[in-house]
């Protein structure tokens, strides 16, 4: 099999090269200089011309903040790319496979993990537009596997862990949010999974909306001092601290656990715990 892969050089495209390096299978990676996503005829040529099985769909518009006044680029990325994409495997009776978030929900749902078929009710930009992508892949008919996740890092590109080492090393204090709750996602955690979804053919059947995050919850504050712990940055005095300290044009939720039931029981999979998974990362970067 052949199988495209978009968005190759963030961080999750990252961990797919790695994840892949022992497949059976041949992954194609692209970035916007190989395949324009923005560009339906450059989408269109690029799958019905390689002989491609599946897509993954790996780009993304991602900078939550920047969105707010940027949201016709992130939609053009997150939303009309993606049913570019997936008009494309519809054309070609391949599957798609496609990144979502937690941000499509938004608002504060109490503090039970969200589960695939809770109301949607993104709240700013970014949300808007990762919903838009979703709702394009379903009204194109292809079959899909949406995917959200939530809290990704890993060794690639910027992300918190890789933020937080450098401000735990060379500051003596540090205040982190505690009121914003979730589960830090290691992206090479996902890119393995989704390996195991495609090698083992195990699209087929399984088509729909899915959650994936690691297992277990943490507020940002804590998963800052696990990383100060593990890291050895032991000076550095992190302190709790409200959200509303640090002024943002998006409400975040304060509570963003994922679900992944439906996810663990469809694919036949075990999701490691967070803090097994940041000690690895931080053990590479190291």
């Amino acid at each position: 099999m052949r199988i495209l892969v978009t968005g190759a050089s963030g961080q999750l495209g990252s961990s797919l090269r790695k994840a892949a390096e022992n497949s059976p299978n041949e992954y194609i990676f692209t970035d916007a200089d190989d395949l324009d996503i923005t560009d339906p005829e450059a989408v269109a040529l690029g799958v019905g011309c390689n002989d491609f099985q599946a897509i993954v769909n790996c780009a993304a518009y991602t900078n939550v903040d920047r969105a707010e006044e940027q949201e016709d680029i992130a939609e053009r990325i997150n939303a009309t790319a993606a049913g570019y994409l997936a008009k494309a495997a519809a054309d070609n009776g391949i599957p798609l496979i496609h990144i979502s978030t937690d941000y499509v929900f938004g608002g504060n749902l109490g503090n039970t993990p969200r589960t695939e078929n809770e109301p949607l009710n993104p709240t700013g930009a970014y949300g808007r537009t990762k919903l838009h992508g979703e709702e394009a892949i379903l009204k194109s008919g292809c079959r899909h596997i949406i995917i959200r996740t939530a809290w990704l890092y890993s060794e690639y590109g910027k992300n918190f862990v890789k933020t937080m080492l450098g401000l735990t090393s060379t500051r003596p204090q540090l205040n982190v949010v505690f009121d914003q709750t979730g589960t830090p996602t290691y992206a090479q955690d996902l890119a393995d999974a989704i390996v195991d979804i495609i090698d083992n053919g195990k699209i087929d059947g399984n088509e729909g909306v899915y959650h994936y995050s690691d297992e277990g919850v943490c507020s940002w504050y804590d998963f800052t001092k696990m990383i100060a712990e593990i890291a050895g940055n032991t000076d550095c005095d992190i302190r709790p601290c409200h959200s509303d300290e640090f002024p943002s044009p998006v409400v975040r939720p304060s509570y963003s656990v994922l679900d992944k039931t439906k996810f663990k029981r469809t694919f036949d999979l075990e999701i490691p715990y967070w803090t097994d998974s940041l000690k690895i990362c931080i053990n590479n970067l190291k």
